[in-house]
């Protein structure tokens, strides 16, 4: 048998975002398909109507329209749960998700907090590809990289992000195809230097270019996750080396989760680069 449902209604209405629904079918509707949607098995149909305070005849007459748009499945007399026509739908969501226009507020919003740069940049081989900039001249900097612009990974705070999800031999191979290397007196040009800062990344959950890249420049990187975990972009701040301050990873990092949670990242924190 099916376990009960461990919710009440106050629950599901808590859930919501606090805009009232106008058509009262449509917010019943809302409400039976947030019951469906808590439970890992077949609910029953009293039980469905107890959590929501439906009658059972309300809630047993919308569920059989939500069947017929096959919203819900009748999977036993009875029982109910989610259809898969929500399963195409939300496909069809997931991949009209861009991470760019999903971070361009949160970006502009970043800049706005801290004053300075903001990249998202993307991995293409052994670089990054910076897609997006969120920059002003109260930056105080001229814009290192142009959006198109790439880098060597070990060079950059995002590179380092996507490094530091290789195993050892991957990393290895990466230092091997490029010869790391540098483009100032700071850049990492050894495998083991390389080795003990991904280990930081990895330890830390962000990443840190200190000038690195360009000297006077230094950044730090959060990333960004998609729905299945996976880094799918870095989030970094670019400032004058002597302005750069600790303080703004914990915004960074923030940031990056709340463009991870936009993409459908359920994890914890996230991580990424310049």
């Amino acid at each position: 048998m099916p376990r009960s449902p461990v919710f009440t209604s106050a629950s599901l209405a808590s859930s919501t975002n606090g805009s009232p629904i106008t058509i009262q079918v449509l917010e019943r509707a809302m409400l039976l398909l947030d019951v469906l949607a808590r439970q890992a098995e077949p609910v029953a149909l009293k039980d469905i109507a107890a959590v929501t305070g439906l009658h059972t005849s309300t809630a047993h007459r919308i569920l059989n329209d939500l069947v017929v748009g096959r919203y819900v499945e009748r999977v036993d007399s009875g029982l109910y749960q989610l259809g898969m026509r929500l399963l195409e739908l939300g496909s069809l969501v997931k991949g009209r998700l861009n991470v760019r226009e999903v971070a361009l507020e949160p970006m502009r919003e970043l800049h706005r907090i801290t004053g300075q740069t903001v990249n998202l940049s993307l991995q293409q081989g052994d670089e990054i590809v910076y897609i997006e900039r969120s920059w002003s001249e109260r930056s105080g900097m001229q814009v290192v990289r142009a959006i198109g612009g790439r880098a060597p990974l070990h060079l950059t705070s995002t590179g380092k992000l996507f490094l530091s999800t290789s195993d050892p031999r991957q990393v290895k191979a990466y230092a091997m195809r490029t010869g790391l290397a540098g483009t100032t007196r700071n850049s990492i040009t050894q495998i083991d230097q390389l080795e003990r800062d991904l280990a930081l990344v990895r330890r830390h959950g962000y990443s840190r270019d200190n000038e690195e890249l360009e000297l006077g420049v230094r950044c730090i990187a959060a990333g960004v996750y998609d729905d299945t975990g996976k880094l799918q972009a870095g989030l970094s701040i670019s400032a004058p080396a002597e302005r750069m301050r600790d303080e703004w990873i914990s915004i960074l990092q923030r940031t990056a989760a709340q463009i991870s949670e936009a993409l459908g990242y359920e994890g914890g924190d996230s991580s990424g680069s310049s």
